[in-house]
């Protein structure tokens, strides 16, 4: 698991981009945050994230609060 910081993200178009520790900025989409409700982050919020290869390039998955 990778850890970063949230750079942005949209709640209403659900998605937003969070930076690793290593500089890398992700694409971050809401479906891919494992909590309860609205699914949401927060910008300068520390998460916790697997990295996977999308279509545009690399995304965080399995987002979880640090």
């Amino acid at each position: 698991m990778a850890n970063g910081t949230v750079k942005w993200f949209n709640a209403t178009k659900g998605f937003g981009f969070i930076s690793s520790e290593d500089g890398q900025d992700l694409f971050a989409h809401f479906s891919a945050i494992q909590t309860d409700g609205f699914k949401t982050l927060d910008e300068g919020q520390k998460v916790e994230f697997d990295v996977e290869e999308g279509q545009r390039g690399l995304q965080a998955v399995n987002i979880t609060k640090a």
